[in-house]
């Protein structure tokens, strides 16, 4: 790379490392950076998901009061994503480029609307049951499946799992937002770290840029979680709906 295109990656770093840590759709803004570039799709995306890995680390970092505060469901998300994430990396290098290219928009899109209304039918399903918070259970078995399924979309590709985490988190748990986002992000990386350990013993690199990418990311992602849990809940619904429609349009 030229000096240009080093410090084009590594501003990108930064700001899918923002985005990884409030709305959950990094890959949005990094992968076609990387493809301009001319990294060919299957380098760039395996490329991609090193240099994000440590925006999931040091965001993850940046929420870990929301996530001490609930340490069982934390425990959880974090092995369903990491063993979701071991299938998604393998499909990434089995299946043909882009197998996926026409169900992921319209999946995205579901998930989005599903956060965005998401208040409102829980607070209906809590009037007609009266049951408790399922926060204080942990997830059920249909929630934990749908995190293992969020995990490897991880694994695979990412680009919208965060908005996916998110809406299963929301009817899945009876928790707050900003906790909620912790958890996706715990979530994205545990995903990209099992993801890049198979990557790096299988599949091909584009080494500079990957680091480059992860030096922005490791920055980024610290202060995304920053800002993150300092938004204010509608606020940050609102970015995370707005950042699904995005990425349904970019890639619809």
């Amino acid at each position: 790379m030229s000096p240009v295109e080093q410090l084009l990656v590594l501003a990108t770093g930064f700001g899918a490392g923002v985005l990884s840590s409030t709305v959950g759709v990094a890959s949005l803004l990094s992968f076609p950076v990387l493809l301009a570039l001319g990294v060919p799709p299957v380098v760039a995306n395996v490329s991609n998901t090193l240099g994000l890995t440590p925006a999931g680390l040091s965001g993850s970092l940046g929420y870990r009061e929301e996530l001490r505060s609930q340490p069982r469901i934390a425990a959880t998300v974090l092995v369903t994503c990491a063993l979701g994430s071991i299938g998604g990396a393998l499909l990434l290098l089995a299946l043909p480029p882009g197998v996926f290219e026409r169900v992921v928009p319209w999946l995205i899109l579901l998930t989005c609307l599903l956060v965005g209304v998401q208040p409102w039918i829980t607070a209906w399903l809590r009037r007609r049951s009266g049951s408790a918070p399922v926060s204080r259970r942990g997830l059920g078995p249909a929630t934990t499946v749908a995190a293992t399924v969020v995990g490897a979309y991880g694994g695979y590709f990412g680009a919208g799992a965060g908005v996916m985490m998110v809406a299963v988190l929301g009817f899945g748990a009876d928790l707050e937002l900003r906790v909620a986002n912790a958890l996706k992000t715990l979530c994205l990386a545990a995903a990209n770290v099992v993801a890049s350990l198979v990557f790096v013993l299988v599949a091909e690199i584009d080494w500079p840029v990957a680091i480059t990418l992860a030096l922005g990311s490791v920055i980024g992602g610290y202060v995304g979680a920053r800002v993150g849990r300092r938004l204010r809940p509608t606020l940050l619904r609102a970015a995370i709906v707005a950042a699904g429609l995005t990425a349904f349009v970019l890639l619809v």
